[in-house]
């Protein structure tokens, strides 16, 4: 047997028996030219890599996916113009960081269309704007299939365009945004400064079936919506939005459910809730403390829509389901046809809202357009008396003082939120 042909042989047979390899490397280019195999590790450097736009390829499986780790977590720091893109299966990038930077125009993070199972964690991207704030990119942008973003960090970004994006095709995508913490995002002055967007109006009668579950959005004041659905059938779930200027925005799109989720306002201005627009959404269980937004920014606002809607435009609601939410001292609790106008004309249509609790010394109903076909039914409000004009479908608590469950007001700890090698808040305090 011949030396090629044995060697051929044996690299089959490691192969074959599950035999893997560790790689450590300094540079894009050193990236570019390993061939990655299941199981393969690739460690980079600790230190600066400057002007790396690392393509990171490769076909791993569920059981053996491919890595890209930080010899130690937080301290390869990408910076200059440097970028990441995701091409292949079940690839795995952890413990990276930039800072001290920005693209050329380029996403930071890209996970390609050909990406499946791949995922980002223990990473973050902090303050990577240009100095044209006109410029837009984002920090991190989900095409492809089933990946993940978890336990990362994200702050600071002044330019147009979300932090986070989910791109949307024919076929439902089921991408995980998972336990990171999204500090502050200044206000951009305009649209384009979501914190998270799901979909596009172009697709938003598509479905996505992404879940958004247990991050923390502190501070993020970039625009009205902090978190922008433009696609059907995703779930919002468990997450803390603190202190943030802006709402949740069911803004595009049908069948979406958002349920546990926190909203702590401290009495900030123009502090917001959940805005509801579209068809057969469910919006139950979620906790709203003082938040002093109303109208558009009630702790939930369920809209007026236009005749004949195009893509762009405010649908209809139809179909809501508003049950089992408890509200303490915000504001506006429901606004009804928010947002009704010369042209923004249908009134929502069966609408149920039941089983809420509202803490509130005034009415818990703030109608825009009576002609909303809405159902209140077994709804409490804890008051120190009825208002004259107490809405149908609420009863006052008869009770000595605050029945409504209150969070602590010491401490919300940011537990398991966040890469392990950096905690971005340790506390936040509920006042």
């Amino acid at each position: 047997m011949n030396l090629k042909i044995y060697l051929t042989s044996l690299l089959i047979a490691c192969t074959i028996s599950g035999f893997t390899k560790d790689y450590k490397i300094s540079s894009a280019d050193e990236l570019t030219a390993l061939k990655l195999l299941p199981g393969d590790k690739v460690i980079l450097k600790n230190g600066e890599w400057k002007n790396q736009q690392l393509v990171f390829k490769g076909n791993g499986t569920l059981k053996k996916p491919i890595s890209l780790i930080a010899d130690i977590g937080g301290q390869v720091f990408l910076t200059g113009t440097s970028s990441l893109k995701f091409e292949g299966a079940c690839l795995v990038a952890d413990g990276l960081s930039f800072k001290d930077g920005f693209t050329k125009g380029e996403d930071v993070i890209t996970f390609s269309e050909k990406s499946v199972n791949c995922r980002l964690t223990n990473s973050s991207v902090v303050g990577y704007n240009p100095p044209d704030k006109a410029k837009e990119y984002t920090f991190t942008s989900l095409y492809g299939n089933r990946n993940r973003v978890d336990h990362c960090y994200f702050e600071g970004k002044t330019n147009r365009g979300p932090t986070l994006v989910v791109w949307l095709s024919d076929k439902p995508n089921y991408h995980q945004i998972d336990h990171n913490y999204f500090g502050p995002r200044p206000d951009i002055g305009g649209n384009g400064g979501e914190t998270i967007r799901i979909g596009t109006s172009t697709w938003s009668f598509y479905d996505s079936f992404t879940k958004v579950d247990a991050n923390i959005f502190a501070h993020c004041d970039g625009e009205t919506e902090i978190v922008s659905v433009k696609s059907c059938k995703n779930t919002i779930s468990n997450n803390l939005f603190f202190e943030s200027v802006g709402t949740l925005t069911l803004r595009h799109g049908n069948n979406n459910e958002v349920f546990g989720n926190v909203f702590i306002g401290n009495k900030i201005a123009n502090t917001g809730g959940i805005r509801v627009i579209g068809e057969n959404h469910k919006v139950h269980h979620n906790y709203l403390q003082g938040l002093t937004g109303t109208g558009l920014r009630a702790a939930i606002s369920v809209m007026d829509g236009l005749p004949n809607p195009i893509l762009v435009s405010h649908w209809q609601v139809k179909n809501a389901e508003i049950t089992a939410n408890t509200i303490v001292d915000c504001k506006e609790a429901f606004s009804i046809g928010a947002g009704k106008n010369a042209d923004r004309i249908l009134a929502p249509q069966k609408v149920v809202i039941t089983d809420n609790l509202v803490k509130a010394d005034t009415n818990p109903v703030s109608w825009v357009d009576k002609a909303a076909d809405v159902t209140f039914s077994g709804n409490m409000l804890d008051a120190k008396s009825a208002p004259q004009d107490l809405e149908k479908g609420f009863s006052l608590l008869d009770a000595k003082g605050s029945v409504a469950p209150s969070l602590d007001k010491s401490i919300l700890k940011a537990k398991n939120i966040g890469p392990n090698w950096f905690k971005p808040v340790q506390a936040m305090v509920v006042k």
